[in-house]
């Protein structure tokens, strides 16, 4: 039976939650795509994007999908841009999302895309449409376009904690990070730091830790964002497959995590450090390291340290694979010059 996708404006989160994780029950879908990770965007940034809808005849959902419509800087003016999943402002964006998509039925993710795409096409309002954080082959990538410009391509280190189980983890690192983090232990007593769990008493206190260790660490620092508080802590209090952990030893706080536990993987959404206690001390390498034996000792398949191009990531890291970013665009005379102009100049679409 054929599919109807449709455009609404944005029902109250009340009666959407359910709707959204009625079908999320019968998907297989990034945490990114749940209603824990959606409905807390929605709830701490009070976004209203537009929903899109893919129905069958019987009008149950077979995929949702958020779009933000908005008026985004390029090279020569603005272009009316839909943005997945996202709003399409950059401070409304700040969460940052990954493994990014369709929230669409198991079995039904081919027809629903075709659906998706042709609706998207039968638009006359938007000249851009950002694709943000997606696999390299998502099949969102097929619509036809004037135009397409991959942004970005970010790896995503992770650790094979099979491998962990069945070897010393640092055995399955270069020589130049076990030195590091051997050097690293010597200043914490010889032993990775333990892990507590917080309980709900205890997120508020810790995420408020977590701000303060961040505080002048970042030219763009989201801790200093109210939004984005409000998102962790929303996260964080929402689903006990999220995690906040504080990591200790005699010496003190040595770093806390906010991490993300989803089909087997522990990826690690944010994280904060104490300062150094020594030249060659690396609080972050010892609070990731300890959180690798954590979770491979509860017998999840990955940990996975999500997009990031940073070296400490790499060093930790024992596999990898990669996300995407994409700016696909119609046809536009202002966008044809753009185009051409970023070509004499030899200036790059993410410049």
């Amino acid at each position: 039976m054929a599919l109807t996708a449709h455009f609404t404006r944005l029902p109250d989160l009340a009666s959407l939650a359910p709707r959204w994780q009625a079908l999320e029950s019968r998907a297989a879908a990034s945490f990114f795509l749940g209603w824990t990770w959606i409905g807390a965007w929605l709830e701490s940034y009070a976004v209203r994007p537009e929903l899109l809808a893919v129905t069958d005849a019987q009008g149950q959902d077979v995929a949702l999908a958020l779009f933000g419509h908005a008026l985004q800087p390029r090279l020569l003016g603005r272009s009316a841009t839909l943005s997945l999943n996202q709003s399409g402002h950059p401070g409304a964006d700040r969460p940052f999302i990954e493994y990014n998509g369709l929230l669409a039925a198991k079995g039904r993710e081919g027809e629903a895309t075709r659906a998706v795409l042709q609706a998207l096409q039968n638009r006359n309002d938007w000249r851009t449409l950002r694709l943000d954080g997606i696999a390299p082959d998502s099949p969102l990538l097929t619509i036809p376009a004037r135009r397409k410009t991959r942004l970005d391509r970010s790896p995503v280190y992770q650790v094979d904690l099979a491998a962990v189980r069945a070897a010393d983890y640092l055995s399955l690192l270069s020589s130049n990070s076990r030195a590091q983090i051997r050097r690293a232990l010597k200043d914490h007593g010889g032993a990775l730091p333990a892990i507590a769990k917080a309980a709900p008493a205890d997120i508020v206190p810790w995420l408020d830790e977590m701000r303060s260790l961040n505080t002048g660490r970042h030219a763009d620092n989201a801790w200093d964002d109210p939004a984005f508080r409000r998102f962790a802590a929303t996260l964080a209090n929402r689903d006990e497959k999220v995690e906040l952990l504080r990591l200790t030893d005699s010496g003190g706080t040595v770093g806390l995590l906010l991490n993300v536990l989803h089909d087997g993987t522990a990826m690690n959404y944010q994280s904060a450090f104490a300062a150094p206690r020594a030249p060659k001390d690396k609080p972050g390498l010892l609070c990731h390291a300890a959180a690798v034996a954590h979770y491979a000792e509860r017998g999840l398949a990955l940990y996975s340290l999500l997009a990031g191009k940073d070296r400490y990531k790499q060093s930790l890291a024992t596999r990898e694979e990669a996300l995407e970013w994409w700016q696909v665009d119609r046809f536009s005379p202002r966008l044809e010059a753009e185009a051409a102009l970023r070509k004499i100049l030899r200036r790059p679409a993410s410049a």
